[in-house]
């Protein structure tokens, strides 16, 4: 057993047991974080997944302001009131959050930005090339640089290559070659 970090739950003798119930008698094992038994099991059977989920509470316009600051510190929770529309947008916000999604907004040459419609990538893959092919495959081909405005550079606009790593809310324009 090799420990890179303390461990509050798993010692020698409680992984000793949890392998045993699995019949494994010789191996190696490293922990590089905190890790519970649950997740000692989870990786001897490999077959779970984890999915995020949020706690949706409703109904925040019948309870007291005292139980509402309860209810936020409740974490994956957000509070909000169906029928009164109270705290959609922090609903929204904490599930754009959790399926790690970032929105990249087009701006045409000689326009505004288009705030209504943004390109959606995962927060895995965020780089200009990636948002090209989110548009059209065939745009990666003609590109010659991008425009980038807000978060994610120095200088408003800047100039960027394909490999450029976007931020959440950035302004894309896409320079082709002529």
């Amino acid at each position: 057993l090799n420990i890179t970090c303390p461990q509050s739950e798993l010692d020698i003798e409680a992984v000793k047991t949890i392998l045993s119930e699995y019949k494994i008698h010789n191996a190696d094992i490293t922990l590089r974080y905190d890790a519970t038994s649950d997740d000692l099991i989870d990786v001897i059977e490999g077959n779970r997944i984890y999915v995020p989920c949020i706690y949706l509470l409703n109904k925040i316009d019948q309870i007291s302001i005292e139980e509402l600051d309860v209810i936020y510190k409740i974490p994956h929770c957000v509070p909000i009131s169906a029928h009164h529309k109270w705290n959609f947008d922090d609903l929204l916000e904490k599930m754009w959050e959790y399926l790690k999604l970032i929105r990249i907004y087009t701006k045409p040459k000689g326009q505004l930005p288009d705030y209504n419609a943004p390109v959606v990538l995962h927060a895995d893959r965020t780089s200009v090339e990636d948002f090209c092919n989110k548009l059209h495959r065939s745009i990666v081909k003609e590109f010659k640089y991008a425009l980038v405005w807000v978060s994610s550079v120095k200088h408003q606009p800047q100039k960027v290559g394909i490999e450029h790593i976007l931020a959440d809310e950035d302004v894309v324009q896409i320079v082709k070659k002529v």
